[in-house]
């Protein structure tokens, strides 16, 4: 399978797949905690890395509620909501346009040969 990744470099800031992926997952559980279970990464990492996106763009990108009793949880911002769209647009359209590329690339591969003899 061929796949295109973005990773946009700002000065000062990154916005690229990994931080895309956790800012879906947080959209989907509603957790840092099990987003980053979902990436098999720490909750300190996941957290790390939410609290630099949070920093890097003038509103924050992900709320959060301590645990507890209540139970915690975490969820996009509006913002949050904005970037991972506009970041999912610009690599929907930068796939799209180098889409003839990536294939003329492809087609230049040397064919792939099995080595399990046949197992």
């Amino acid at each position: 399978m061929t796949e295109l990744k973005l990773r946009i470099l700002f000065d000062g800031a990154m916005l690229g797949p990994g931080k895309a992926r956790l800012l879906d997952l947080i959209r989907e559980t509603g957790s840092i905690s099990a987003a980053g279970r979902g990436m098999a990464m720490s909750y300190k990492r996941a957290w790390s890395l939410v609290e630099e996106m949070n920093a890097a763009f003038r509103a924050p990108l992900v709320s959060s509620a301590r645990g507890g009793p209540g139970g915690g949880g975490a969820q996009l911002t509006e913002a949050g909501a904005r970037v991972l769209a506009l970041y999912q647009a610009a690599l929907d359209e930068a796939a799209a346009a180098a889409a003839p590329h990536v294939a003329a690339l492809e087609a230049l591969l040397a064919p792939k040969v099995d080595m399990s003899g046949g197992k």
